[in-house]
C-alpha cells in the first residue's frame, strides 16, 4: 500500500502483539482497533447489558495488555483475545450470581418481574454447577450461536468433544432444573 509518506506496512496480529511486548506504544491500540467491534459484540451478547459488556471489555483488554508477553502463539491472536473477553464476561456473570443487582427506575408504576428474575437466577445457578468445560460448550453453541466447529476451534478441542460436553451439560441441566 502507498501513501503520500511512502509505503504503508500492514502488520499481522502476531506482529502487532510482538511489537507491543517489545515496547511499541501504538501496536496494542492498532491490534484492538482491528478486533474491538467483534469483541464488544461478543461481550454484549454474553452479558446482555451494555454496561456489563463495557466493563468486561475493559477488564479483558487490561488482562490482554498485561498478559501479552505470555501469549504462546499456539492459536490466532484474535482467538486469544476472544477467549480473554469470554472469560471476563463469564467472571462478571459469576459475580452477578453471587451479588445480584436490580436497576431502579422512575418510569412510573413498576411491573413485578420477580418471577423472571427468579428464573434467571435459577438458570444461572444451574449453569454454575456445571463443570467449566461443559458450561463453556453450552454457552458457546446454545447461547452465543456458534457452530459446533467454531466452538471447537474457540475452545481448542475436537468437534466431537464439544458435542459430548453439550450433551452431558444438557442432561445435567435437565436434572438440575427439573
Amino acid at each position: 500500500m502507498l501513501s503520500s509518506l511512502g509505503p504503508v506496512v500492514v502488520r499481522s496480529d502476531a506482529e502487532l502483539l510482538a511489537a507491543h511486548v517489545a515496547g511499541d506504544r501504538y501496536a496494542f491500540e492498532e491490534l484492538l482497533g482491528r478486533h474491538q467491534r467483534r469483541l464488544y459484540s461478543l461481550a454484549r451478547r454474553t452479558t446482555r447489558s451494555p454496561e456489563d459488556a463495557a466493563d468486561a471489555m475493559q477488564d479483558a483488554m487490561l488482562a490482554a495488555h498485561r498478559g501479552a508477553a505470555s501469549f504462546r502463539h499456539d492459536a490466532a491472536v484474535g482467538s486469544w483475545l476472544h477467549r480473554i473477553v469470554l472469560n471476563a464476561c463469564l467472571d462478571r456473570l459469576r459475580r452477578a450470581v453471587t451479588h445480584p443487582t436490580i436497576a431502579l427506575t422512575d418510569d412510573g408504576p413498576s411491573t413485578d418481574r420477580t418471577a423472571e428474575l427468579d428464573t434467571v437466577l435459577v438458570v444461572r445457578r444451574a449453569l454454575m454447577r456445571l463443570p467449566a468445560d461443559q458450561r463453556a460448550a453450552v454457552l458457546a453453541v446454545d447461547m452465543h450461536g456458534y457452530s459446533v466447529a467454531d466452538a471447537a476451534a474457540l475452545l481448542g478441542v475436537a468437534e466431537g468433544t464439544v458435542k459430548s460436553r453439550r450433551a452431558r451439560a444438557r442432561a445435567r441441566l435437565t436434572g438440575l432444573l427439573g
